[in-house]
C-alpha cells in the first residue's frame, strides 16, 4: 500500500471528551485532516517538543530516545497504520542498520517519539478515507490564518494569564519560566517563554 504523508497542524482541548486533546494530521499536498484525540499526558509530550521546551527531568519520550542512542538505534519513520471500531492504530519503525523491526504503538506515544527524533509520519489512503475530514476552500481560507505546526497543550489557559505576563520585567519572567518547569506546566512555560521571546 502506497503510504501518505502527514504534518502536525494542530493540538487543542477537546470539545468532546474532557480532559483529552484532539491532534489534527493533515495531508501533506492534499486538503484532509485526521484529527485523533489522545490523553493529556501524551499532549502535553508532544507540545513541549514542538515548543523546544526542554524539561528538568527526561520525560518518558526522552527517556525512549536516550536508550535508542545508547543502543545504536534509530527511528526511521512513524505510521498510523490501521483503524478499528474508531481505535487509532500506530506502528514506530526502529532500525539498527542491520534489520528493521515496527514495533506497535498509540498513535500519540508513536508521534511524540518520532518528533523527538525529526522523522516523518504516515498514514494509508485507507484510513483518510474512512476517517479524514476534507476541509473546503473557506475553511482553508481560515486554517492558513492560523500559523503551521504552532501547538498548545491546552486552550484552557485564562487569556488573564497572557495579559498579567505583558506587565512583567524580564527577570520577573525567567523566575516565572524556572518557577513553571519545576511544577512541570509546560503550557504556561512556552507561554511565558513566548512573551520573552517577543521582547528579544
Amino acid at each position: 500500500m502506497d503510504k501518505l504523508k502527514l504534518e502536525i497542524l494542530g493540538l487543542s482541548s477537546s470539545q468532546s471528551q474532557s480532559g483529552s486533546f484532539a491532534l489534527v494530521l493533515g495531508e501533506v499536498g492534499g486538503n484532509r485532516r485526521l484529527p485523533i484525540i489522545i490523553g493529556m499526558f501524551e499532549a502535553q509530550a508532544i507540545a513541549i517538543e514542538i515548543e523546544k521546551i526542554v524539561p528538568n527531568r527526561p520525560m518518558t519520550h526522552d527517556l525512549f530516545k536516550s536508550f535508542a542512542h545508547n543502543f545504536n538505534f534509530t527511528i526511521k519513520e512513524i505510521i498510523i497504520s490501521d483503524l478499528k471500531e474508531g481505535v487509532f492504530f500506530g506502528k514506530i519503525v526502529c532500525s539498527d542498520g542491520f534489520r528493521e523491526v515496527e514495533i506497535d504503538a498509540r498513535p500519540s506515544d508513536a508521534i511524540a517519539i518520532g518528533l523527538r527524533f525529526g522523522v516523518e509520519i504516515f498514514t494509508y489512503e485507507a484510513i483518510l478515507a474512512e476517517a479524514g475530514i476534507v476541509l473546503g476552500e473557506e475553511d482553508e481560507d481560515e486554517s492558513d490564518e492560523a500559523p503551521k505546526a504552532k501547538a498548545s497543550a491546552s486552550k484552557a489557559n485564562p487569556k488573564g494569564f497572557m495579559d498579567k505576563l505583558k506587565d512583567f520585567s524580564m527577570d520577573k519572567l525567567q523566575e516565572l519560566l524556572t518557577e513553571m518547569l519545576g511544577k512541570e506546566d509546560y503550557e504556561k512555560a512556552a507561554k511565558i517563554r513566548d512573551e520573552m521571546n517577543k521582547r528579544n
